[in-house]
């Protein structure tokens, strides 16, 4: 083991975008959120800590508020932190005392293989549920909970059909209006996610899904991400209407038919909220843990900081 390992802060001005990416690419625990496009696309600013030569990284996702540097975690990037292979808590623990102490907020997500304990730093649990899809459609749907089963049998008998590849506008027209009451992802952060998800639809890294009624009114969908063997369920919305029609539950369901048999993982990318985790569980998600982490070093007049 290098007790001492070689990581050095590089800006995202001085990163080699390919080494990095290629890291990814090559990392057991990779995924989309990580890659330079999408992290220049969602973060304010973002910097790097590298590993020799790129052997493992960790973007530091960055903003500042008045005098003060802040890391924070980006809209529609649910998990960083390390990424590489054979991370350890040593390794984690040297990363992590290598982010510059200008940084005095920290409000962060890291990943599932950077849960260790680290003296100093005090990582609490998040909540994600991931799908493995490898067994067939009757398999996976023997898994479904019997209410699930019923609330798509009525969304199938009320009209309601998927349709694929709707526009992304339309997509994220319907996920927006449903976030405005309990989210503040600004209307930036959505044109810019928009122009990730048209690139990623050129490179074939994406689904989307949209649910009609008989009217042609869309009353649910979600794009899906494509990376590590892993589809990413994101930028969903439900329309008032689609609640208790059986909707959501037959958007996710024609997914998994679709993909069943395949060397894929549906990760629904987690929540805290106890509803959630319950809808997800019931069509057969198991629960996966990655470790969130506050730190702050604010003076006492500043502890209430918030982004």
């Amino acid at each position: 083991m290098d007790l001492h390992p070689n990581i050095r802060l590089v800006a995202r001005t001085e990163l080699d975008h390919v080494k990095w990416d290629l890291c990814i690419d090559r990392a057991a625990n990779g995924a989309i959120y990580a890659y330079t496009d999408y992290l220049d696309r969602m973060s304010a600013h973002w910097d790097g800590l590298v590993l020799n030569e790129y052997e493992m990284v960790m973007p530091l996702t960055w903003n500042r508020k008045y005098f003060i540097y802040y890391l924070y975690q980006p809209f529609f990037c649910a998990q960083l932190g390390i990424f590489g292979n054979g991370i350890t808590a040593h390794i984690t623990e040297a990363f992590l005392k290598k982010i510059p102490s200008r940084y005095r907020y920290w409000d962060i997500y890291l990943n599932r293989d950077n849960f260790f304990e680290v003296e100093g730093f005090e990582m609490y649990k998040r909540s994600n549920y991931i799908l493995p899809l490898q067994p067939s459609y009757p398999e996976l749907y023997d898994r479904y909970a019997q209410s699930h089963r019923r609330n798509i049998r009525r969304a199938l008998d009320s009209g309601n059909e998927v349709r694929r590849n709707p526009d992304f506008r339309e997509v994220i027209g319907l996920a927006r209006a449903q976030a405005l009451r309990y989210s503040p992802i600004r209307a930036e952060d959505y044109r810019n996610f928009e122009w990730l998800l048209e690139k990623l639809k050129g490179r074939s890294l994406t689904e989307a899904n949209g649910v009609y009624d008989r009217r042609g009114l869309l009353m649910a969908s979600a794009v899906w991400i494509f990376s590590h063997q892993r589809a990413y369920y994101i930028l969903v919305g439900n329309h008032p209407d689609g609640r208790t029609s059986g909707a959501s539950h037959l958007l996710i369901d024609h997914f998994i038919k679709a993909h069943a048999g395949e060397n894929l993982t549906l990760d629904f990318e987690g929540s805290n909220r106890q509803s959630l985790a319950f809808f997800y569980r019931s069509f057969g998600a198991s629960l996966e843990l990655y470790p969130g982490l506050r730190l702050n070093r604010l003076p006492l007049l500043l502890r209430h900081f918030r982004e």
